[in-house]
């Protein structure tokens, strides 16, 4: 079985996230949550369901030293919705938050990782998110942005469309299905 970690920044399509869980339970996946704090935080009330429907604990926090891992090792991680901050805290090595640490070690280990940003046109013109993005992609991140993946929208609006969760979830069926 794919162990597929899914992360989540505090974006609107993060409340998505349990049909996007369901959906990759669906095609085979062990998925496992995490959170940034703030994504945490919108989620409060749904955490005890989601961790149900994962099997496992959703993580936001690093763990304690000397803990053992609660969850097995991921095959390929998912980080989506990526905030316009956490993919600079990223791209910058920046990593005070669990999830940015672990997608930061990622590279390193080349565990397969997809990232979708999800930013609105007014961050997206701000010169270091161009740059975090090609930094990614130049570290082996396959991140879904502009053509064939999120476009931005304008302040304060949403795609009519949605989020392009299909093109994640894609995404890693191209990394599962490649793999030996």
């Amino acid at each position: 079985m794919t162990t597929l970690y899914l992360f989540g920044s505090a974006a609107p399509p993060v409340l998505e996230v349990a049909e996007v869980i369901k959906a990759g339970q669906h095609r085979g996946w062990d998925v496992c949550l995490a959170l940034t704090p703030a994504a945490a935080r919108w989620l409060e009330a749904d955490l005890p369901a989601l961790e149900e429907l994962t099997g496992h604990p959703v993580r936001s926090e690093y763990k304690l030293p000397g803990e053992p891992d609660a969850w097995p090792p991921a095959d390929v991680i998912l980080f989506a919705p990526a905030t316009f901050n956490t993919v600079n805290e990223w791209a910058l090595g920046l990593t005070s938050k669990f999830v940015v640490g672990v997608v930061a070690e990622a590279i390193g280990k080349e565990i397969p990782t997809v990232a979708m940003p999800c930013v609105n046109s007014a961050y997206a013109r701000h010169p270091q998110f161009h740059r975090s993005v090609d930094a990614l992609r130049a570290s082996g991140v396959n991140v879904l942005y502009s053509e064939g993946g999120f476009v931005p929208n304008r302040p304060g609006e949403r795609p009519q469309e949605g989020y392009p969760w299909h093109l994640a979830l894609e995404a890693v069926d191209a990394v599962v299905g490649a793999r030996p």
